[in-house]
């Protein structure tokens, strides 16, 4: 049992148990004073939680000179002491007694104690002025033959005003006062609360009963609906149970109401009465009751597994029934319950995890924390087979235990069978609560669906249903049968499928084909090879996990007497055989590695809905016409022998259609060209595609991709093509873009790249494109003429550039447009805003050789600029006015010499990798112009010329030092990236790291010693710095990875003892092409040090190549470097008293 929530790290099974205590409050008072009112208002509010246990001694009159052995045992039974100093508290020998009692029992034990210093004075108390020198003038004369004894009790009273408490006069009024102290005992009681006086051992309990002790809040005087649910089995009625045994005793009326489906409401409201009204008879007197009983009382009601909404609201709905203070937990299998009745407050239980099932099930199979010698493997296959629902592991451990080992195996076979009975019948109960829709779609889903996207999900089952299933899909959900992972895939609990299986298994449990579905490979290759197929079979799905030939046996007859079947799915199946009949009944027809060379010819599926045969052997699908009105998607893709596809005239509700990677696709019939429901036509890489429509008129289509369709025209669009947003069409033939692509208002990309052919664009058509966000253009080389002349364009008439506003990126890649050794080379036009919206500009390997001077007024903006491997030496001072930009990539700029003045954000990437000519980050009169900066990142790999000229400190250490003057601000300490992201991060050439890093190892770890008392220091703590030095050299395996990365590990150490985590703190993509002595500079903030548990963390530094390859040894991690950073050491970096490097 355990919460959705994910845990930190897995907790112990059960705690050890804290000291038990009879009392959570001893109060310790002067009578005369505080009885009859501070203190009996605080009492009451202490009574009034659902969890104190406090002590008060009501006699009015102190008898005897010692204080009585009740009074003692109560002191050494509470876990806290209140102490109430009033004026005439030290008059009391009796409450001096109790006080020094309550002191030596904090002292020898973990008892704490609270003051409250009420009309007293603390000092007075401490020194024992005012009243409590005139009290102590007579114990002297009174106890002048015993001065150890009143030395004792001074010392008492000067140690309670030592301790933190509460003055009186500081609150408003004593409610305030009473208020404060009661919060403050329930943070002190809370974590001491033992789970429970049963026998039984709870497994992965803690967190769950500390999220419930949240939402219980005993400290709040509302009336709260709190709930739990989950999937059947799971836990639900055991934490709910556990809740109420420990706080039932502090309520005036608390009842656990047990079956609740199947008793009559008026047993239920007459359980919550009795035995408090016993004369009440019939229903109308039972709610009269409720309403007018229970208003005034404190009540907790536990509702257990509520099937149906208004059956809760019909037992407990109104929060008017119940009196302050009440609290009413449901739980329940079904979400909705919750919802419909407005509980906000609730919990989701899920399995256990491994450790603690395992844990569990060795309770119950051995009684024993762990499996017994030679049963290890068996009982994991069991934990395995539970999936963590407490339910099996307790059902299955108990009818293991002190069974011999073949039992065990005889039970573990037994299981692949049938499911156990008591397990497969509490599940079964959800399944029951359905109606017949649901029903039918759960099943479909068990057996057909898991594991894809809920958005296919619903759209396959409305193929079938004929309508949107979402709302039944999220019942299911809701009723805890189907579950949603976070990459929104639809699963459910393995039990729960097999309680699906077993279901339809009881069709006919020795003849699988007079079952409804069929899933396992076992029972359909009995159904084909014996021919035994029946019209009883709905659906079939048969999915190896690797390419397998069947058995020459296979029969595909058995189809003609398969008149049901709705849903069909081969994979990974190779037949040799050919099937000469389908069932026309088909809905869904998923088929890859079709044998056959066309469908049958008989074949009339006028129902079809999805057909999907990729890597088929499809020559064609079928002669002529063929009309299938209910298809909405057709995917062939990778049918390498598919030479034309079929009319499209019959198929006029199709929305897909993909012929992905089809090499011999010859013909694309001109039907398509005027098809008015297709949305996605997607033909990448049909290399020998020749014959497509030279004009298409497809007004609902949204995605075009032609993407090298080597032998295809982009063709020429109808006017009516108003929702086509997307056209990749890489590597086409296509010589002119034509015109009429003006018609295409709401084209948000065009990526014609590494089109070679193409010559012209249609200048005053593109500028009509208000929506266009990506325009790629990369390695078009024959562009020249027509790019100069649309930037001619652009730049002569402004009033077209406002019709670009809406353009968010341009991309062009290798165009040619310059040649390095021509004297004429392109230049960026000015054109002063021509692109107000222009968020992004990709300009890569261009060879641009001036950037415009006016840049920073064109793309007001512009966030994101690369301009890498160009040959401008400068750019222009304009650059510093775009005021958004974050991310600049100048990377293989051979000629540039020094970085530009960069723009006054508090946020900058940097990167500048193999600039071999970059001399100066910026001029020194600009440094420290960042008066916002509060993240830098700089990669200038590879740029030596950096260290000659001292760029290197110049400049990024004026930008560490506007990075400490905002580390010192309240803005930074608070921000995001201080907390959880690296402030600044520098990897440039160097071999040697500074003394000013006073911790420094040799090779790729080193230990930091965290201070003993960060705690207290954490207000001038501000993380660690750390600086690496790593080598490189020319690698060919580093060259064909797709990346390098040198990363940073951290290992917590206790007591010298690593801790077993092992942790990424962060990790720095490098340019492939490193070579030479770099160094890494970067931060990390002072939240990732400070578990108070660590007293050091060894930090290590790998370089990877790829994901997660390590790099080989040409590339290694020198030496390291790390300093504790404090406030001091910014101010140092601020003032320039401090170099790093």
């Amino acid at each position: 049992m355990a919460l959705s929530t994910h845990r930190a790290s897995s907790s112990r099974a059960w705690a050890e148990p804290p000291p038990q205590w009879n009392f959570d409050v001893f109060l310790s008072f002067r009578g005369e004073d505080t009885r009859t009112g501070f203190v009996s208002h605080l009492y009451r509010e202490l009574q009034y939680r659902q969890v104190f246990k406090t002590f008060k001694d009501d006699r009015e009159l102190e008898i005897g000179a010692s204080i009585s052995p009740e009074l003692l045992r109560a002191i050494e039974q509470s876990h806290l002491a209140i102490v109430v100093l009033s004026p005439n508290y030290a008059s009391s020998t009796w409450c001096l007694d109790e006080l020094s009692k309550i002191i030596e029992s904090m002292e020898t034990g973990d008892k704490r104690i609270l003051p409250v210093f009420f009309n007293v004075d603390p000092s007075d108390v401490r020194h024992q002025r005012s009243s409590f020198a005139e009290a102590f003038a007579k114990h002297e004369v009174k106890f002048s033959n015993d001065p150890e004894k009143v030395e004792k009790w001074r010392e008492a009273l000067r140690k309670v005003a030592n301790l933190s408490g509460w003055d009186a006069k500081n609150y408003k009024c004593e409610s305030e006062l009473i208020e404060v102290i009661v919060k403050r005992v329930w943070e002190k009681v809370l974590p001491t609360i033992t789970l429970s006086d049963s026998k039984e051992k709870f497994v992965g309990i803690e967190f769950i009963l500390r999220q419930m002790g949240l939402l219980l809040a005993p400290e709040e005087k509302d009336v709260r609906f709190i709930g739990i649910w989950g999937m059947g089995g799971v836990g639900k009625t055991t934490l709910a149970r556990l809740v109420f045994e420990r706080i039932s005793h502090h309520f005036e009326v608390a009842e656990f109401l047990v079956d609740v489906r199947k008793r009559p409401l008026i047993d239920l409201r007459k359980q919550v009465l009795s035995p408090h009204v016993s004369l009440v008879w019939n229903e109308n007197e039972v709610t009269k009751f409720i309403g007018k009983f229970l208003s005034n009382k404190k009540v907790l009601v536990v509702v257990d597994d509520v099937d149906s909404c208004d059956l809760l609201e019909k037992v407990a709905l109104d929060k008017s029934w119940f009196g302050d203070g009440s609290r009413i937990i449901v739980t329940t299998r079904d979400k909705r319950v919750l919802v419909e009745n407005d509980i906000k407050l609730s919990v989701e239980l899920v399995g256990l995890n491994v450790s603690d099932a395992l844990e569990l099930f060795s309770h119950k199979a051995f009684k024993k924390d762990q499996p017994e010698e030679g049963f290890l493997e068996l009982s994991k296959s069991f934990v395995y087979y539970s999936k963590g629902l407490p339910l099996a592991l307790k059902t299955l451990g108990s009818s293991l235990y002190q069974r011999k080992l073949e039992e065990w195996n005889s039970t573990s076979e037994s299981l692949r069978r049938i499911p156990n009975p008591t397990i497969f019948d509490s599940l079964k109960l959800s399944y029951d609560a359905l109606n017949d829709l649901q029903r039918k779609m759960f099943l479909d889903i068990a057996f057909f669906y898991k594991g894809v996207k809920k958005g296919r999900v619903n759209q396959l089952l409305e193929y079938c249903y004929g309508y949107n299933c979402l709302i039944e899909i999220n019942v299911l959900i809701e009723k805890s049968l189907l579950t949603i992972d976070q990459n929104d895939n639809v699963g459910m609990h393995g039990l729960i499928e097999e309680m699906a299986w077993e279901i339809v298994r009881q069709d006919s449990r020795e003849e699988p084909g007079l079952r409804s579905r069929l899933c396992h490979r076992k029972d359909i290759f009995l159904v084909f090879t014996e021919n035994t197929g029946t019209d009883a079979i709905k659906g079939i799905r048969l999915c190896l996990p690797c390419l397998e030939e069947a058995d020459s046996s296979w029969n595909f007859e058995c189809f003609s007497r398969m008149t049901k079947l709705e849903f069909l799915e081969f994979d990974n199946l190779i037949i040799s055989s050919v099937p000469k009949f389908l069932p026309d009944y088909l809905r869904i027809l998923i088929w890859n590695w079709y044998p056959s060379k066309s469908l049958p010819a008989s074949f009339q599926p006028s129902m079809l809905a999805v057909l999907e045969m990729q890597r088929s052997n499809l020559v064609r699908l079928w002669d002529g016409r063929q009309d299938l009105p209910n298809l909405k998607r057709m995917d062939l893709g990778e049918s390498k022998n598919l030479k034309e596809t079929p009319d499209f005239t019959g198929i006029p509700n199709l929305e897909e259609l993909y012929l992905l990677n089809c090499d011999g696709l010859v013909k694309v019939h001109q039907s398509i060209a005027v098809h008015k429901k297709l949305k996605r036509l997607r033909l990448d890489r049909c290399k020998n595609v020749k014959s497509f429509p030279r004009k298409i008129e497809m007004d609902s289509l949204e995605h075009l991709n032609l993407w090298e369709c080597s032998k295809v025209k982009i063709p020429e669009f109808g006017e009516g093509m108003k929702n086509l947003s997307f056209i990749l069409a890489r590597g086409t033939a296509t010589e002119e873009l034509p015109s009429s692509i003006e018609h295409l208002v709401g084209l948000t990309g065009l990526c014609i790249r590494d089109s070679k052919s193409l010559q012209s664009l249609p200048g005053t058509a593109i500028l009509k494109l208000k929506s266009l966000e990506i325009l790629n253009m990369r390695g078009c080389p024959k562009l020249k003429k027509s790019v100069e002349n649309m930037w001619e364009t652009v730049s002569e008439k402004p009033p077209a550039l406002r019709r670009l506003s809406s353009m968010k990126r341009k991309r062009m890649g290798p165009t040619g447009l310059c040649k390095r050794k021509s004297p004429e080379h392109l230049c960026l036009s000015p054109t002063p805003r021509a692109f107000p919206s222009l968020s992004a500009l990709c300009l890569n390997d261009c060879n641009l050789c001036v950037i415009p001077d006016d840049i920073g007024y064109c793309f007001p903006s512009l966030s994101y600029l690369t301009l890498a491997g160009n040959n401008f030496d400068s750019l222009p001072a304009s650059i510093k006015c775009l005021s958004k930009l974050w991310h600049i990539d100048l990377g293989r700029c051979k000629r540039l010499e020094q970085l530009p003045d960069l723009p006054l954000n508090d946020y900058l990437d940097v990167y500048a990798d193999d600039c071999d000519s970059l001399k100066m980050l910026s001029e020194p009169s600009q440094q420290g112009r960042f008066p916002k900066l509060m993240h830098f990142n700089l990669r200038a790999a590879n740029c030596f010329r950096l260290i000659d000229n001292e760029g290197l400190n110049n400049g990024i250490f004026s930008m560490l030092r506007r990075l400490a003057a905002q580390g010192i601000s309240p803005d930074f300490l608070h921000s995001f990236e201080y907390h959880y992201r690296k402030s600044f991060d520098i990897v440039s050439p160097g071999s040697k790291i500074s003394d000013w890093f006073d911790t420094q190892s040799e090779g790729d770890s080193l230990t930091v010693e965290l201070p003993p008392d960060r705690e207290s220091c954490t207000s001038e703590l501000m993380g660690i710095v750390f600086c690496v030095a790593f080598s490189g050299k020319k690698d060919p395996i580093a060259l064909e990875a797709p990346r390098l990365a040198i990363r940073c590990f951290s290992t917590r150490i206790v007591t010298d003892h690593a801790l077993p985590n092992h942790q990424i703190v962060i990790d720095q993509h490098l340019s492939k092409h490193t070579m030479g002595d770099h160094l890494w500079v970067f931060f990390i903030g002072r939240c990732q040090i400070q578990d108070t548990t660590s007293c050091s963390i060894r930090f290590s530094f790998r370089l990877y190549h790829g994901i997660n390859n390590p790099i080989p040894c040409s590339y290694c991690v020198k030496s390291c470097g790390a300093r504790l950073l404090y406030e001091q050491d910014l101010k140092n970096l601020l003032n320039g008293t401090t170099n790093i490097l």
